[in-house]
Order: C-alpha cells, then sequence, then structure tokens
C-alpha cells in the first residue's frame, strides 16, 4: 500500500493582519508544534553552463531573466513548514576566510530572480531549480507528468534513461493555497556542481496546476534546510553531502551579488567560503530551533529610532528562497509611512484608534502592562500572561472566541496601537500627535496582496533601516531594500518589506530574504548549528 506525504502551503494573502487565520498555521507549546506557512516571494535561480576553473572549483554560470508583476506576485506560493524539535548535531571547526569549497555560481537580474542548474541521473539529466534554505526536499517535474500543461513547459525527468534510478513509489502532495503539487517519491543520483549524491531520494512531480508553475523558470525545488521540516522524513540533499563526505567542512554558504548590470549573480559554496566574497569578519548567532535556519534578533529601527516591537526580542529565519523582508504588519506600517508607501487605509484600525485610543493612552500612563491593555479593554482573548492560546487545542479555542465575541482582526490592530503609542509616549508627543500618528499609520497598512509602491525619484530622502543582531547593527539602505520592477519609464518601486504576523510565544518573526542576503555574505555553519554574517562586496 502506498503511503502519503503531506505538506500544506496556505497563501500568504489569506493571513495577512488576521490573527484567527495565523493561529491555525502556527501551534506549539504541550499541545505540539504545527505547519508554519512563510508564504513570502520566493528567490529564484537560473543556470548557463558549467565551467572548470584554475582554483580546481567548478563554476556554474547562470543567465538572466526580466523581472514583471508576475513574478513578484506568482512566487508568493513558496512553502515554509515549522513542524520539528530540536535535534543535535555533532561540532565541527569552522575556520574563517579559508578558500575551500565546491562553487555553484549564480546570476540575477533585477536583484529578485536567480536559478541553478543540478543533474539527476546518470547521465545526468539536467534541471533548474531554486536553492531553498526554507524547505528541506528536492522534486522536479516526471516524465510522467502527463495531464499538467506545466509539465510540457518544463524538463521533466525520464528514470529509464538513467542506469542509477531506484524506484521508491511512496505518493507525496504539496499542497497550496491556490492548488497542490502531487507526484511521487523515486532515488537517483544527483549532481549539483561537480558533486554527486549517490542514492538520494527527491519527489517526481506528476500534477502542477495553476498558471505560476506554467510560467515560472524552474523547474524544481532543492531544500538546504533541516531535516525536521523534510516531508515524509526524507533526507535532504545537504545531509546527504555531509553524510558521503563530499565536502570538506559542514557547511555553505551565500554571496548574491545585488548590482544587476553585472554578469556573475552570486554564488553558493559548498563545504565552505570564499574570502573574496565579504569584508570584515562574521558576526555568528546561533540557530534556535532546527528546521528552519532560526535565530533571537534584537530591535529593528528605522532611522535611529526603535520601532519597538522587537526591543525584547524577535526571532527570524534566513531564507535564500525568499526575496523580499517579511515582518510584523505594525513594524511594516512603521516603515510604509515613513517611506511614503501607498496602502490600504484600514477602517478597522481607524476605529479601534477612535474608539480605545484615548483609553490605550490612559492606561499605559497608568502604568498599566502593555500586553495586557487589549485584553482588559475586551479586544483580545487573552492578556499573554496566562496559559495561552498556543495551549489551547484548535476547536476549544474557535469555539471560546466565537462565544466570547471576540474579533482577531481588531485584537491585531489593538496590539500594534499599544506598542505604537508606547514609542510616541517615549518621545513625549502629546495625546494629539499620538492619535494623528496612529492615523497616519492606519492609512500605511500593507495592501492585502502585501505590496507597497514607492516614487522612484524619493529613494534618497528615504531612511535607512537596521537589524539589530548580536549587537550588531546590520543596516540596509533604501537603494537595497527597494525593489524596482521594469524599466523606465514605466518602471516601479516596490517596498522590499511585506507583513508576515505570527502570535506570541512563536512570534514575531522576522523573515530575511535576499534582500538581506544581498547586504550581507551569509554561511550557514551545519557543524556548530550557527548563522554567519559580513558585510558582502
Amino acid at each position: 500500500m502506498k503511503q502519503t506525504c503531506v505538506e500544506h502551503r496556505p497563501d500568504i494573502l489569506q493571513s495577512v493582519n488576521r490573527r484567527n487565520s495565523i493561529r491555525s498555521k502556527y501551534r506549539g507549546g504541550k499541545m505540539g508544534r504545527r505547519i508554519i506557512g512563510t508564504h513570502i516571494l520566493l528567490l529564484l535561480f537560473c543556470f548557463s553552463s558549467v565551467c572548470s576553473a584554475d582554483d580546481g572549483f567548478v563554476r556554474v554560470v547562470l543567465k538572466k531573466k526580466p523581472l514583471d508583476r508576475f513574478s513578484l506576485t506568482g512566487g508568493r506560493l513558496t512553502e515554509k513548514r515549522h513542524d520539528f524539535e530540536y535535534a543535535n548535531i555533532q561540532k565541527f571547526s569552522l575556520r574563517e576566510g579559508r578558500d575551500n569549497g565546491d562553487y555553484v555560481f549564480l546570476n540575477n537580474y533585477l536583484d529578485a530572480q536567480y536559478y541553478g542548474e543540478i543533474g539527476i541521473g546518470t547521465p545526468p539529466q539536467k534541471f533548474t531549480v531554486i536553492f531553498d534554505t526554507g524547505s528541506s526536499n528536492l522534486w522536479v517535474p516526471s516524465s510522467k507528468c502527463h495531464f499538467s500543461l506545466a509539465c510540457y513547459f518544463h524538463s521533466r525527468y525520464k528514470s529509464s534513461k538513467s542506469s542509477t534510478y531506484q524506484e521508491d513509489g511512496e505518493s507525496c502532495e504539496i499542497q497550496y493555497g491556490s492548488g497542490s503539487i502531487s507526484g511521487f517519491l523515486s532515488k537517483d543520483d544527483v549532481t549539483v556542481g561537480k558533486l554527486v549524491v549517490k542514492h538520494q531520494v527527491f519527489a517526481e512531480t506528476t500534477h502542477e496546476p495553476g498558471l505560476t508553475f506554467l510560467l515560472s523558470k524552474f523547474d524544481g525545488i532543492l531544500g538546504l534546510g533541516f531535516k525536521e521540516i523534510a516531508v515524509d522524513d526524507v533526507v535532504p540533499v545537504w545531509y546527504n553531502m555531509v553524510n558521503q563526505s563530499l565536502v570538506q567542512e559542514p557547511v555553505f554558504s551565500f554571496w548574491m551579488n545585488r548590482n544587476a548590470d553585472e554578469e556573475e549573480g552570486g554564488e553558493i559554496v559548498f563545504g565552505g567560503i570564499n574570502s573574496k566574497r565579504f569584508k570584515g569578519k562574521h558576526t555568528f548567532v546561533p540557530v534556535t530551533k532546527q528546521g528552519y535556519w532560526q535565530f533571537d534578533m534584537g530591535d529593528f529601527l528605522i532611522g535611529n529610532e526603535s520601532t519597538g516591537f522587537c526591543a525584547g526580542g524577535c526571532a527570524a529565519i534566513v531564507d535564500s528562497g525568499t526575496s523580499l523582508l517579511g515582518g510584523p504588519s505594525g513594524i511594516i506600517a512603521q516603515i510604509n509611512h515613513a517611506i511614503g508607501a501607498s496602502g490600504i487605509v484600514s477602517q478597522e484600525c481607524k476605529t479601534v484608534v477612535s474608539q480605545y485610543g484615548d483609553l490605550i493612552l490612559e492606561l499605559l500612563t497608568k502604568k498599566v502592562v502593555p500586553h495586557a491593555i487589549c485584553s482588559q479593554i475586551g479586544l483580545c482573548f487573552y492578556d499573554g500572561t496566562s496559559i495561552g492560546i498556543v495551549d489551547l487545542p484548535e476547536k476549544d479555542l474557535s469555539e471560546a472566541e466565537t462565544s466570547s465575541g471576540f474579533d482577531n482582526g481588531l485584537c491585531s490592530i489593538c496590539e500594534m496601537a499599544v506598542v505604537w503609542v508606547e514609542n510616541q509616549l517615549a518621545l513625549n508627543k502629546t495625546t494629539e500627535q499620538i492619535l494623528s500618528y496612529l492615523n497616519q499609520l492606519c492609512e500605511r497598512l500593507p495592501n492585502p496582496n502585501g505590496e507597497s509602491l514607492v516614487d522612484c525619484d524619493q529613494l534618497s530622502s528615504m531612511p535607512n533601516v537596521t537589524f539589530s543582531i548580536r549587537n550588531e547593527k546590520f543596516k540596509l539602505t533604501p537603494y537595497q531594500y527597494i525593489l524596482k520592477v521594469g524599466k523606465d519609464p514605466v518602471a516601479q518601486c516596490v517596498s522590499g518589506f511585506m507583513a508576515f504576523d505570527v502570535p506570541p510565544p512563536l512570534g514575531p518573526i522576522w523573515i530575511l530574504g535576499d534582500i538581506f542576503m544581498g547586504a550581507y555574505h551569509t554561511v550557514f555553519d551545519f557543524g556548530n548549528v550557527r548563522l554567519g554574517f559580513a558585510e558582502s562586496v
């Protein structure tokens, strides 16, 4: 009997600013951890050829593809899971600055799309894939995919053409918010650069619905996350590279060239780092939850001012499968206000400000604990000090909220408003100034599809933003966090920030995609279970 492995990928468009939808995806504590969907834009990779170099490494030279609004929107279907537990990995020594490893070179178009090539089988059948640190499985289209048009526009794996193919046959399905990819597992050799991974289990997809897969330039995905989020407990490609002693050290590193005019778009080094791609030393931070490459970060600043949401710390995930930066809606609204981004006017937000703004101010002035305010005024289900929603069964939570008459959207807005008011009180603003500022932020809440447009002529006047990591400041300029889509005179500038809300205790969570990785060379130190960041050159 065939078993079925299932992974759910809900659409981000259904979850922005809605805690009720978020709660169903992020569950932890005593009731067990559940699936997380980051639902942010995919980072893509594009290949041309493989050539040898004088240093003995294999370089994969890549071609470019124009970025358009479809690419920006269609890539939101990426999956991420958060169904994992802690694991122990043997410690290794990473020698900073050593030029070792096998190189996979990337190319870049307008800072948003990168593809790379792998081979499957003997002789190798070529496929373009996304190298995604936010997932852990490898999948490509199958020659047995007959009823999905998308398969006919991409390379398809033919097991009959490979002398090293081994049948598995277990069925596999990956659920998206707008459809699903399904197929079955197989086993064969996988070639990445000059490395050949033996007996790798991967998925052959036989069903790829929707325009996203039809029009995409990539054939599949190669996950570089931890094994804890692998569908059906398949051993990831990276683990087999280490287990089969194919790499010099259990580490891989990314460099992404953000200059879209240069032919070389970036590189992945398996088994080492390239000291020519960064300056100074890396700031290393331990991975806190294995599954994603997740760590604890500190405050987030706009200009030189704290936004307040991460003053006590936030979780963050480094994800090469995400083009943009995902963060709490409250921070995104503040960023949009600071950069003049156009968003939808939230009537619910303004309703909270008009009806409860004065009361929030009064309670904060009276030193009421901030996280208890929204429950005290009747907009939230719990005050953050009790057992918490994550410890309640989903059915009981839903019934309790419904019977109590709580509106999860108003609760989320209330919690954002409390942090906004706190920041303004710290700046000694008057009541009138604070309420006016809150209404302005309401107007800057992100659009339902997550995009916010800015004036391309105003980039020089926009503020820098800063992530605090291990007491170090990692700055992004507007020229780094704004994406320019299309060409003049019809070019549009899109904010590189998207709303991504996760309630406590798992959240708030930041997703650091290629906008951040483009500015900072990133080391994924698997042996020591840590991440390293240094300024790219």
